[in-house]
């Protein structure tokens, strides 16, 4: 799922939501297009970008719907990259707040609990009205209406009010420090208030604003979009950092990796992030007869496998471990992604400062296994599965349609889990589909595989936080009142170092209850035209700085 961004997530999921050094340092990125010298690097650099073009981006999966206090999935995120912007971007190197976007500066209170923000002049949105702090107020009254239904309620809990200074500067009062506000709760696009003052928060999940006409300040605008088959957006010419270089971007969904892969070489797309690791020799040796590039890095995100906790199956946290003790995670990373990422331990990337690698592991041992199931009273029946109180260990797992990787890791469960006694049927469905089993409320799903894009911020508590069962992204059912106030606690201490340490205690109690099982984190390789120029690799957002891609021709 590479779950899109919450700001991250979510859902995206993607999700989004991984990664670390060397190929992977920083987020920084990797060029496999090798034969350039340093003065053609050089001689690029002096070039004076050159407008026109439309560029195809290639998708395994659809949109739902572009407004991002309510979309959850990495491909709605990067849409709402190119139509809409927040207040604040993240570095590409250290994922830290900046000023890229529509704020002007932020200046935050000694005492965490007021932040004020100076936006950028002459903002103008899609239909030529102008962006002001009316808007950002509007905007962030959103979430903090009794009748907000959308996933991000938690990224505002600590948000008191939101008040308008001048046309031009906001203050953002806050009941209690959070110190993941700056980073994400400030990252939320702006809606145009002018256009959507009438519609009832109860209704604006659902508006046709999202899907049929949204209208942001970015430097791309809605052009139409045919589910399944593309979406367009069009240059912003009003766009506030100038017009951007590229007349248009198209993306295309094209849900068959192998499809993808015959698209590239016939450069009826002309850009794939996500090329699947055992697709990458192959696109590096056709690369320089079409023109492409392809770089590469660690994305921010883990691969998981999640049971549904409220399922009996999963409930006692020894099977889990026993489920984590089944899969060769080695064997996915060195075959299935051949090598291309690093098995997961916990649900956080090790780009971050807050990775800590020194948590209880549950490293490939059917053996054990096969005892910790039977120590939990699970025997083998007449068929070999396990039984216990009547009932098969037999479950459904579901993943994406479209991803590689995730269609042969279930093949790759079902025989692993499958040598220690244990039923694992996959099922591969359509991305928008499995993204609407794990809704909130809807939770149809026995286990699912699929990826998060994290936050920039290193907070987990919006997926395992019990708070964010009902509404939000704890689809799984996941509690821990324990955990629960640790990860309270984290959010209200400012001292990166302290708060490391409580972030670092969360991990290793959530790799010890192995709510999930931590798959890998990915190596991410992104195939590009070899003449697009102003692209750079940033580890969390497919669509960074788009304004400034141009082509070369």
């Amino acid at each position: 799922m590479t779950m899109r961004k919450p700001a991250w997530l979510i859902l995206c999921m993607m999700l989004v939501l991984s990664l670390f050094l060397a190929a992977c340092s920083g987020g920084g990125k990797t060029s496999t297009d090798g034969d350039k010298s340093a003065e053609d690097d050089k001689t690029a650099e002096n070039k004076e970008p050159v407008d026109g073009g439309d560029l195809v981006m290639g998708y395994s999966g659809s949109p739902t719907l572009f407004n991002s206090l309510y979309s959850d999935d990495n491909v709605s995120g990067d849409v709402e990259d190119l139509i809409f912007e927040g207040l604040v971007g993240s570095n590409k190197e250290d994922f830290t707040p900046n000023t890229d976007e529509l704020a002007e500066s932020v200046e935050e209170s000694e005492d965490g609990l007021t932040y004020t923000v100076k936006l950028k002049e002459g903002v103008k949105f899609h239909d030529g009205e102008d962006l002001t702090a009316d808007d950002v107020v509007f905007t962030y009254n959103i979430p903090l209406h009794e009748d907000y239904d959308g996933p991000r309620k938690s990224n505002f809990e600590a948000l008191e009010s939101v008040e308008k200074v001048d046309d031009l500067t906001v203050k953002f009062h806050m009941k209690k420090v959070d110190a993941q506000f700056h980073a994400v709760g400030l990252s939320f696009k702006i809606l145009p208030e002018h256009i959507l003052k009438d519609v009832p928060v109860a209704e604006l999940g659902d508006h046709e604003f999202n899907t049929k006409n949204p209208i942001g300040s970015g430097p791309f605008k809605f052009v139409e979009w045919k589910d399944g088959e593309y979406l367009k957006v069009e240059a912003f010419d009003d766009y506030y950092q100038g017009r951007p270089h590229l007349d248009s971007i198209t993306l295309k969904f094209v849900p068959d990796a192998n499809a993808m892969l015959t698209q590239l070489q016939n450069r009826d797309i002309d850009f794939w992030d996500g090329v699947p690791p055992s697709d990458i020799e192959t696109v590096k040796s056709f690369q320089d007869d079409i023109g492409i590039k392809v770089e590469e890095g660690l994305a921010l995100q883990y691969n998981f496998f999640a049971p549904n906790l409220r399922n009996d199956l999963f409930k006692e946290k020894e099977v889990r471990q026993a489920i984590t003790h089944a899969i060769d995670r080695e064997t996915i990373v060195n075959e299935i992604v051949e090598g291309h990422g690093e098995v997961a331990h916990v649900p956080e990337s090790p780009l971050s400062w807050a990775y800590n690698e020194d948590v209880p592991h549950f490293d490939y041992d059917p053996e054990k296994a096969k005892k910790m199931l039977a120590d939990a009273g699970w025997k083998p029946g007449s068929d070999g599965i396990l039984e216990k109180d009547g009932k098969r260990f037999s479950f459904e797992v579901k993943t994406n349609q479209g991803n590689k990787e995730r269609e042969d890791i279930v093949v790759l469960l079902q025989e692993q889990l499958k040598e220690v006694g244990i039923e694992a049927k996959p099922k591969v469905v359509e991305f928008s589909s499995l993204i609407a089993d794990i809704d909130p409320g809807v939770w149809n799903f026995d286990a699912i595989v699929l990826g998060w894009s994290l936050a920039t911020d290193p907070d987990p508590s919006a997926i395992y936080h019990t708070k964010e069962i009902e509404k939000g992204l704890n689809f799984t059912g996941y509690s821990n009142p324990e955990l629960d106030q640790l990860m309270d606690e984290q959010l209200q201490e400012l001292d990166q170092e302290k708060r490391k340490k409580q972030l670092g205690d969360i991990q290793a109690k959530l790799a010890e209850e192995q709510p999930y099982t931590y798959l890998y984190y990915p190596t991410e390789f992104r195939a590009m035209p070899a003449e697009l120029e102003g692209y750079e690799f940033h580890a969390k957002n497919r669509i960074y700085k788009p304004h400034q891609w141009w082509l070369n021709k």
